[in-house]
């Protein structure tokens, strides 16, 4: 039995190839012999046409039928549940390379109203740009590649950025601790973060750091560590043709507009300028743990890095 979509698109082949071009096989679109590629291209590239047209109609429709009354997170809410419903979103889920905490929602941007910190640390975007072009200027050779594999360890979609200065870090926490010679060059930069909720976890967390993507620079879609911690972005030196993609949401970054987003989601960013883009990169609680469950995450992740010797370097973000 053929699917709503086949049929879309068999009516479509058959308005533009008259008919007899097309059979259906085995559930699925077949060409009759002799169909030239020219003419079997056109009429995928008609069907897909009309299917597009049809989704973005239904769309609408649905839409209309859920009125114009939500605002704030019920209407983006509504607004990726119709997109999914027609086709025009995939569904994306946690994938944490280590820890999953079951039970937490499968978000990709969270909404910022959660998050009432967030207006103060934008407030100090200045103060905090100000601090990075002075560091940049005095100890550039204070950023490291932030990918940094050991020899004979699997590269996969990393091989391009490994120890490469492409996408660099200047760290000001690193694997729970401060790097102290950064942090003494940017104390308004500290005073903000202070203000964060971190989780503070040995070898771990709290991570902090300017993150620095040269000119044509991809990083690969990948996901982070945990679920138990959301990753807060807070944009400040960003050229046209940057942008970031979690799950199926892609959004530009700009200056002094800070999110939160679930790393464990598939994400990807790009920079596809001639400059570089630098944005803040903290790690943040998770807001659906409560304070009980925040103390046993912790104390489960130390009992596992006693158990394997020491945690693995990188893990923060």
């Amino acid at each position: 039995m053929a699917s709503r979509r086949e049929r879309g698109y068999w009516r479509a082949m058959q308005a533009t190839s008259g008919g007899d071009r097309w059979v259906f096989g085995y559930g699925s679109l077949m060409w009759r012999p002799g169909f030239a590629f020219t003419e079997r291209r056109a009429a995928v590239a008609h069907g897909r046409q009309v299917h597009a047209r049809y989704r973005d109609e239904l769309a609408r429709r649905l839409t209309e039928s859920l009125g114009a009354t939500a605002t704030g997170p019920t209407a983006r809410r509504l607004e990726t549940f119709v997109d999914r419903l027609v086709g025009r979103r995939r569904v994306f889920h946690q994938e944490p390379v280590q820890f999953h905490y079951p039970g937490l929602p499968e978000l990709e941007f969270h909404d910022r109203e959660r998050f009432p910190f967030l207006e103060a640390l934008e407030s100090a975007t200045e103060d905090i740009r100000a601090e990075l072009i002075q560091l940049l200027a005095e100890d550039a050779a204070g950023l490291e590649p932030y990918v940094n594999y050991p020899d004979g360890m699997p590269l996969d979609q990393w091989a391009e950025l490994n120890r490469s200065a492409a996408w660099s870090a200047y760290h000001l926490w690193k694997d729970g601790e401060v790097v102290e010679a950064h942090a003494r060059r940017c104390p308004k930069t500290m005073a903000a973060i202070a203000a964060l909720p971190q989780p503070h976890a040995a070898g771990r967390s709290p991570a902090a750091m300017f993150s620095v993507l040269s000119p044509l620079t991809r990083i690969p879609p990948h996901t982070g560590i945990a679920n138990t911690r959301l990753v807060l972005h807070l944009p400040l030196i960003v050229p046209d043709g940057c942008g970031f993609r979690v799950g199926s949401e892609t959004r530009p970054w700009k200056v002094g507009e800070a999110w939160l987003f679930d790393d464990t989601v598939e994400h990807e960013a790009w920079n596809d300028s001639a400059e570089q883009r630098i944005i803040l990169i903290c790690d943040v609680w998770n807001p659906y743990l409560s304070l009980e469950e925040r103390e046993l995450i912790v104390r489960a992740m130390a009992a596992m890095d006693a158990f394997a010797g020491a945690a693995p370097s990188g893990t923060g973000l």
